[in-house]
């Protein structure tokens, strides 16, 4: 796959992993709406990050192919190491208060 400078959009089929970020406006389409979308269109993993009083926590999940739906493989609140594929280790320890 090649991309663009000017790309804005990708063909499901290219994307391994979605990330989305929950807001207090977007709680239900995040946990709810965009898993399904995303699993329909065959996306392999998806993870949602939300805030556990006031710490990053990641849910993550894999397609299971049969019923094209998501299962839990994790929750993360301090490190994230797993494999998509790739290794992934991500430090979610936040060294000063958030904002």
């Amino acid at each position: 796959m090649s991309i663009r400078d000017d790309t804005t959009s990708f063909r499901p089929e290219d994307v391994h992993l979605v990330v989305e970020v929950v807001s207090a406006e977007s709680i239900d389409r995040d946990r709810t709406t965009k898993p399904i979308k995303y699993s329909n269109a065959g996306i392999k993993h998806f993870w949602r990050v939300e805030k556990d009083n006031g710490s990053p926590v990641v849910y993550t999940f894999e397609l299971e192919p049969a019923v094209r739906a998501y299962v839990p493989t994790g929750i993360h609140h301090k490190r994230l190491q797993t494999h998509i594929g790739f290794d992934v280790d991500i430090d979610l320890h936040l060294d000063r208060p958030p904002s």
